[in-house]
């Protein structure tokens, strides 16, 4: 029983060490990041490409939004010619790992197959990833030294909307984006996964929302014009 005990300790001790501080760690030390000066918003889009991308891309286009996407890069691969559409839109594309998995729960072989797995897929669609946001915002101790040794950001937000959620609406949605969105802000959606057509809603609140933006005088950027 003592045995036992200690190799549990041991276990909790290594994710704490190896998964949960550093990923803790880090959304602290972004979270608390300084934001740019002047009007700028951020919008992001997370889990996609999905069959609701396009729908999203010509609301983008109706407005001249920039928007920065961080692709699924399994996703991106089935979806190649949504992928043109935000390259000729002028999008940035980024990455949110290859298959959507929590990096907390990922050992050193699986977090270095999955990253370079991913980069490779997005290099074989001629996107060079600049930017990467894990799942959940979570990312392991040796996540986060990869990113580094590569210079390649670790995104993470400043508003959600829990856009997700199944119990959500577009009201819902756009009432939360209103009440939280300050300038400075990196918006954190979502134009694929979440429950219940969850990105339809998604799309339904930023046509309810766009115009109140540009009215209040915010201007939305790409985080390529974002103060890392």
């Amino acid at each position: 029983m003592v045995i036992v005990g200690i190799v549990f300790l041991a276990i909790l001790s290594l994710f704490l060490v190896y998964g949960f501080l550093p990923s803790y760690l880090n959304k602290q030390k972004f979270f608390r990041k300084k934001k740019p000066e002047g009007n700028a918003i951020y919008l992001t889009f997370d889990d996609g490409p999905s069959e609701y991308t396009e729908k999203l891309l010509q609301l983008l286009n109706r407005y001249q939004i920039k928007a920065t996407f961080f692709c699924v890069a399994n996703f991106a691969k089935e979806r190649k010619n949504v992928i043109e559409k935000m390259k000729q839109s002028g999008h940035v594309i980024a990455l949110h790992s290859l298959k959507h998995k929590n990096s907390m729960l990922q050992g050193i072989i699986e977090t270095k197959l999955d990253l370079e797995k991913s980069l490779q897929t997005m290099e074989a669609l001629e996107v060079f990833v600049k930017y990467y946001r894990p799942p959940w915002g979570d990312a392991n101790w040796y996540l986060l030294h990869e990113l580094k040794k590569k210079k390649i950001p670790c995104i993470l937000w400043n508003v959600m909307a829990e856009d997700w959620e199944a119990d959500t609406t577009e009201e819902i949605i756009a009432d939360k984006l209103l009440a939280r969105v300050k300038k400075g802000d990196i918006i954190c959606l979502h134009d694929g996964r979440g429950k219940k057509e969850a990105p339809q809603k998604t799309i339904l609140a930023l046509e309810k929302v766009i115009p109140i933006f540009l009215e209040k005088g915010f201007q939305f950027k790409t985080i390529d014009e974002y103060k890392i």
